[in-house]
């Protein structure tokens, strides 16, 4: 666990809008941590950014990391449901869907350069505090059994091929991913996502079955 947390219990008035305000304060939690890490995170900018006092970040959250915790389950978790998850549930094709997906990532700069949210803190903090730990790899989790569960679906429905293990391939397609999602934030350049997303998706397009190529060739 990190040394020195500055914990406070819930003091002072309660805010006057106390769910909208711990909904600032996680948006721009998350948005801190995700320009700076958990650990170079700045409460003062989180709170200028929310536009609230110490007081009610204090009245919503113990702590620095009850406020990162909070981030991770309600924000990154959110986020991944939404973009992964949702999607994929009664899919018909979950190669298309999987193709999608990946195609819809920004390639803006910005966005490159500051990396995939849940990535960055599972690196950085795994190693340090355990609740950060558990957390990102239960979204982690979440996001490989969707995949999983997706694509065997897909085998069910003859459009995913039937010799791939679904677990194992989805556990693949995650960190190769995930893997040209953080040499993009190192090179800084957006050509290396873009080169990840005809990797990935060329590699989605192999698990098709004949069945599967010619359904796609008559959408296209």
């Amino acid at each position: 666990m990190l040394a020195g947390r500055n914990r406070r219990r819930h003091s002072g008035a309660a805010p006057r809008d106390p769910e909208r305000t711990r909904k600032r304060l996680l948006q721009a939690a998350f948005q801190e941590i995700h320009r700076s890490g958990f650990r170079s995170a700045d409460v003062d900018a989180i709170l200028a950014k929310a536009g609230v006092t110490k007081g009610a970040l204090y009245y919503h959250f113990d702590s620095k990391e009850a406020l990162g915790y909070a981030v991770v389950d309600e924000v990154i978790a959110s986020n991944l449901h939404q973009k992964w998850v949702q999607p994929l549930r009664n899919a018909q094709n979950p190669i298309d869907v999987l193709i999608r997906i990946i195609q819809s990532e920004s390639l803006k700069r910005e966005d490159v350069q500051r990396g995939c949210p849940l990535l960055n803190l599972s690196q950085e903090m795994s190693g340090l505090d355990e609740g950060f730990r558990r957390r990102t790899a239960q979204v982690y989790k979440d996001w490989h059994v969707a995949m999983a569960e997706a694509l065997r679906q897909g085998q069910k429905r003859r459009v995913v091929r039937s010799d791939i293990n679904a677990n194992e391939t989805a556990m693949f397609l995650i960190a190769a991913w995930e893997g040209y999602v953080v040499l993009g934030k190192n090179s800084q350049d957006p050509r290396t996502v873009r080169s990840g997303q005809r990797r990935v998706s060329g590699q989605l397009e192999s698990l098709r079955t004949s069945r599967g190529r010619v359904a796609a060739g008559e959408q296209g």
